[in-house]
């Protein structure tokens, strides 16, 4: 796991954290802050997926050239 990956996760928690405490308490800047945190995380996690996936199929293809 990259630590993009993990930063993107533990943006998207505390997003959750902070949208739920802002519906709980009826403070809808918190409640939308938090929408977005956990958002900005999701993009973020995703985005190291991606990396990496595209790092296996250059890897594999380099294999294959190689052979």
């Amino acid at each position: 796991m990259r630590k993009q990956e993990v930063r993107g996760r533990v943006k998207k928690a505390k997003g959750k954290v902070k949208e739920a405490v802002g519906i709980l308490s009826g403070d809808k800047k918190m409640e939308h802050e938090g929408s977005l945190q956990r958002a900005e995380g999701a993009i973020e996690e995703g985005f190291s997926k991606a990396y990496d996936k595209i790092g296996k199929v250059f890897t594999n293809i380099g294999k294959a050239i190689s052979k």
